[in-house]
Order: structure tokens, then sequence, then C-alpha cells
């Protein structure tokens, strides 16, 4: 138990030290610029409540993004109404998708396995419908609900002119603080990063104490075998609900963060892809870890931004020191899988990872951890048997 906490208490100074530390991380890999590095918080923090759901028991939810449009949506709301501070935006978004996710939660939960996923598929795509079109008063339906002049907000103050902007008690999430340069890269270090990062460290945090919590210990005994549980007369269903709320709640609270960072909420975050999305960063980084879903989220959202923005011209550079002929050719081949294509990429890469490495990342940096201290012992080993005895 204390080496437990030992190292549950290393690995969360590590987390914490990395996402402070990010601007000068990141910066040498092209992704040290705010907008992309909230991103990796802010799916960090959708995919860390996944995992509470589907790494501890077992049940996959392709209905996850429903949640994440519900919690823009709400707090989208907050900003037209009462103010454009993200407090009250993020704690309604939360609160709402937590109601929601008890909705659903509470009827699809009758089911298990791949009619339970079903029934979330089912739900999100139909409250992606109702927000495209029935719900238009609501939502503003295609184009998008967003902030405009003539909103009350009723806790600011009158409008100068121009669009408000989100801030936390006068700290506009825009603005960058600080902006050195450190070994020729130049760093940004903006409030809107630093809100989404403390906040992913705080549910990180709280996704901690369930893993090691009774409650997390059911929640592993319920995916390891539920008709045992149920015929030892625990009833297993209030568990399965309370971790189906508390993954729903994360999910709105990454909705909110995305909201509060860029005041628009669009009926295509609840799209079935979005689902599907933190279905792949969790698998992708390790279901049922600790560090996985954030690893996860990191590596789809870089790539997303890295390859997407690769076009013709950029291949053709690749390829120059090739011959016409040869770099034509290479850069014809490269190119269905950059650019619009990245997801092409995505899916060898996911191929590969479940082929080779089922436990995800997390299960290939413990390889190499394996394997290294391995060598390690082998070393120690050959030095002791290399002195000679006195």
């Amino acid at each position: 138990m204390t080496s437990t906490k030992t190292n549950d208490a290393l690995l969360f100074v590590a987390v914490a030290i990395a996402a402070l530390a990010a601007p000068l991380i990141l910066a040498p890999f092209g992704a040290g610029y705010p907008d992309l590095m909230q991103r990796f918080a802010i799916y960090g923090i959708f995919a860390i409540g996944f995992n509470i759901l589907f790494g501890l028991t077992g049940y996959l939810s392709f209905g996850h993004a429903a949640f994440l449009g519900v919690g823009s949506y709400s707090a989208v709301w907050m900003f037209k109404l009462l103010s454009m501070n993200i407090v009250p935006a993020i704690v309604l978004g939360v609160v709402i998708s937590g109601l929601f996710a008890l909705l659903i939660g509470f009827i699809s939960l009758r089911r298990s396995g791949i009619y339970f996923s079903i029934l979330t598929l089912a739900f999100a795509q139909m409250s992606y419908n109702l927000a495209y079109s029935v719900l238009t008063p609501i939502t503003n339906g295609e184009t998008g609900l967003q902030i405009l002049l003539s909103d009350p907000r009723v806790l600011d103050g009158p409008s100068n002119g121009s669009l408000p902007v989100t801030m936390l008690f006068g700290l506009e999430m825009r603005d960058v603080f600080w902006n050195p340069t450190v070994f020729g890269y130049e760093l940004q270090f903006s409030y809107g990063y630093y809100v989404c990062a403390l906040i992913m460290l705080l549910s990180f945090y709280i996704s901690m104490r369930i893993f090691r919590s009774p409650f997390g210990m059911m929640l592993r005994a319920v995916k390891t075998n539920q008709n045992r549980l149920s015929y030892t007369g625990i009833n297993t269903r209030p568990y399965t609900l309370a971790a189906f709320v508390i993954s729903g709640m994360y999910a709105g609270l990454a909705g909110a963060l995305l909201a509060s960072m860029d005041p628009l909420a669009g009926a295509e975050r609840m799209q079935w892809t979005a689902s599907g999305e933190v279905v792949l960063m969790v698998i992708l980084g390790g279901a049922g870890t600790l560090l996985g879903p954030v690893l996860g989220a990191g590596f789809i959202k870089y790539f997303e931004n890295i390859l997407s923005k690769i076009n013709s011209n950029t291949l053709d550079g690749w390829f120059a020191f090739m011959p016409q002929g040869m770099g034509d050719a290479a850069a014809w081949l490269v190119s269905p899988f950059v650019g619009s294509g990245w997801h092409l990429t995505l899916g060898v890469l996911f191929m590969m990872v479940v082929i080779f490495l089922p436990g995800g990342l997390m299960e290939g940096a413990q390889r190499i951890m394996n394997l290294v201290s391995g060598k390690s012992r082998k070393r120690a080993g050959e030095a002791t048997a290399s002195t000679p005895a006195e």
C-alpha cells in the first residue's frame, strides 16, 4: 500500500511538471502554442473521464460526445445570460451533463455488452439530430450557438461595442502573459492553457483517488465478473450508474472548457465520430491505466494537428533532395496519409498498437522499462560475478 501511494505521488508530480512545463517541452515539436496545448489538456480530461467507465467497468459507450456537446451548449448559454466569467459556465456544464448522463445511464445500463454500446450510440445520435434541427431555438442549429452583442449578461457591465471575451476574474483566457525565447524557440505562456492544465491535473488526481478507492475496486470487480457479483447478492447497477454519471460529468467539463476557450458550441461536437475519437484515445493510450488516456489524447491531437497541415508543397520540400521522378513518386505515395487523409495514418498506427501493443502506449513504455531494468540487473550481476572473492 505504501509503495502504491509513493508511486501514485511520483506519477502525479511527473504529470504536473509535464503539464506546467508544456510550452517549453512541446515547442521543439511544433506544438507549443496555446490553442493546441489547450486541446491536449481538454481532451485529456475527456479521455480520463471515459476511462473511469470503460477502463474500470468494461462498459463501452459510443455516445459520450453527447455530454461533451451538452457541456458546451450549457457554458455558452451561461456566457450569453449571466457573465463571461468561466466559473459559472463550467459549473453549469458539469451539472447539466451529469443530469443528462443520469437519465441516459439509467436507461442504457439495463443492458450490457454490445446492447449497451448501441443504446448509448442511439442516444448520442438522437441528441445530435435534436441539436441540429428540432432544438434550433436553443442550439442555433447548423450555425452553432455563439455570443452576441445583444445578449443580456446580467452580471457584466454594458458592452463597449465589441464582443466580450471569456475570462477568469479579469484574466482573459486568450491573453499570453509571458512570451520568452528559449534555445531559439518562442514560448507562449497563456492564461487559458494554464486554467485547462490545472483543471486537468485536478481531474487526474480525482481519477487516481477513484482508482485506488473501494468504489474503484468494485468497478474492477464488475469488469472481471459481474455475474459472480450478482450471485453473491451485490447489486452492481448503482456502481455502474455512478461510474457512468462521473464519466459524463468529465465529458461535460471538457465541453465547457472548449466553450470557455472559444465561446462557440456546435452540434458537430455531439456526432458519433467524436465519441469514436475518445474510444481511440483511451485504447491507444492504455485502457484501465491512469496515465494512458492522457497520452492517447495528446498523441491523437498532436498527429491531427501536424499531419493535417501537410500539403503538396510540404511534401515537395521533403523529397527535394531526390531526383525529380523519384521525388514525385515518393510524394505521391505519402500524400494519401497526410492532409485531409491523416485519418489513414491514424488508422494504421492504431492497428499497429492493437496488434503489437494490446495494452496501448503504456504497455510499450512498460516493456521499455523492463528491458532497461533487465539490462541493468544483468550488468550488475556480471559485475558481481567478475569481482574476485576476498
